[in-house]
Order: C-alpha cells, then structure tokens, then sequence
C-alpha cells in the first residue's frame, strides 16, 4: 500500500482495489449492511430534524449487533465528509482554527492515548462506557446546564474540554454533547457556532480514525462500507427535514431521550 508522499494513479488504483476487496470479504455482510441501513437512516433523520445526532443515534444502535470499534469505524466517511463541507460551507475556518487549537490539539493527544488503552478491554466494557456517555448526552442535552467562559480563561478550559472529549470519543465516538455544552457558553452567534463545532469534529475525527486503523480496529472493508453509509445518511436528513417541520422540537427530544436511555440500557444488558 502506497502513502500520500508517492501517491499517483497507480496507488489510487491499488487503494480502490482494497478497498472493493475488504468491502466484499466483510463477514456477515448481508447482515451489516441491514443493520447498518436503518441505523444511518435513523441518525441522518434525526440529524436532518435537530441538526445534530448522527453518530449519537447510529453508533449504539449497530452495537447492538456488532463490537463497538466496527460501529464506529462505520460512521467514519459520514461524519468526516459532512463536517468538512459543512466548516467549508460556513467559511471562518482559519479564525475557528486560530481560537480552538489549544481544544483540537488536546483531544488528538487523548484520543491517542485512549484508543490505545482500549485495545485490550473486552466488548462488554466497551459497550458499557458506550452506554455511560449516552446517559451523558441525555442529561446534558435534558439539562442544558448554563455557564459562561470569560475570554481570559477560554484557552485553558478549552484545552481541558479537548482532553475529556478526546478520551470520551475514543471509546464512544460521541463527542458531541460536552463540546456543544461548551461552545454554548462562549456565547456564539449561529454561524460561528456552527464553524467552530464542524471544525472541532472533524479536527477530532482525523485523530480518532488514524488512531483505529493504526491500531487494526478499522480496515478497508469499513471503509467501503462507510461510503455506503452515505446513502441512507443523505436519506434520512431528507426525511428529517420534513419531520422537523411538521413535529415540535419538544416532542421529538422526549421520543430522542427515550430512544437513547433504551438503547443505553441495551447495551449495559449485552
């Protein structure tokens, strides 16, 4: 396998072969690929109907029926490819850069870290603390606790916020919950919020899928398989954009946490 330094079309040749091979010598497929349909069309859904929730909603519901690890390799094209036309779209990148390194380069440290730790912990466990970031999300996302970051100390709680993130993302993929929790609290406009977070995923998602196929917990047959996931993804936002015009936010968000304490209590029983 080539690298970008010798990269040519030679090596793109051998890169999509391995990836058409990985994605066709995948156990189970026909099974993955059921479960992870729905579960991609459930996140795109919801994402499309609040504007977040995609890995949220689709990472526990594939760990159900497969290891935690391959759940999150999964989402991987998804999100990286959704946070980056989204940072790109909203522009300011270089700004967002500038003021959210101290957060990015902590979590690509702990996320590092982390994942490394993981690799000898047994399905069961991973599955556990996936259940514990859950009901994370729910209460914070219930509770939308209120605090304000002065400008004086937003580089050090940035940095700290980029640690527990990066820890909780290596084992979950879910870091959405405290860093949106936080960048509330800088008190951003809407395009500055939604720059500076789309910015902090994919700064984020970089590390934590380098880290997983360094450490052989994602393979080119994921990586199929998340190109696919595109497609009920793109599905589901539709469909969630129509929801969200029709069903309060209120309701929806009650359905969402329930959805997400059942899927919690799953997991811990698996």
């Amino acid at each position: 396998m080539c690298w970008p330094a010798d990269f040519s079309a030679e090596c793109a040749r051998q890169l999509a072969l391995a990836v058409w091979t990985g994605f066709w010598d995948t156990p189970h497929l026909e099974g993955l690929l059921a479960v992870g349909m729905t579960a991609f069309l459930v996140g795109g859904v919801v994402k499309g109907a609040i504007g977040v929730g995609l890995p949220m909603l689709a990472v526990p519901m594939m760990s159900l029926v497969m290891p935690a690890p391959q759940a999150m390799a999964l989402v991987a094209v998804p999100v990286m490819g959704s946070n980056l036309w989204q940072a790109w779209n909203v522009g300011q990148w270089r700004d967002n850069l500038r003021r959210f390194w101290p957060l990015s380069l902590a979590q690509m440290g702990a996320t590092f870290m982390t994942v490394r730790m993981t690799l000898e912990l047994d399905a069961r466990y991973l599955n556990r603390m996936l259940a514990a970031v859950l009901v994370l999300a729910v209460l914070l996302m219930a509770f939308k606790p209120q605090f304000e970051v002065s400008a004086r100390r937003e580089r050090w709680v940035s940095a700290l916020v980029g640690f527990f993130s990066g820890m909780l993302g290596a084992v979950s993929s879910l870091t959405g919950p405290i860093i949106i929790t936080y960048l509330m609290a800088l008190r951003l406009n809407r395009a500055q919020f939604i720059g500076g977070i789309s910015i902090i995923y994919l700064f984020g998602s970089v590390p934590l899928y380098t880290a997983m196929f360094y450490y052989d917990r994602m393979g080119w047959g994921q990586v199929g398989l998340s190109l696919l996931a595109l497609l009920p993804m793109a599905a589901g936002l539709y469909m969630g954009q129509f929801l969200g015009q029709r069903i309060s936010e209120k309701a929806f968000r009650r359905f969402l946490f329930a959805f997400l304490l059942t899927m919690a209590g799953l997991l811990v029983w698996r």
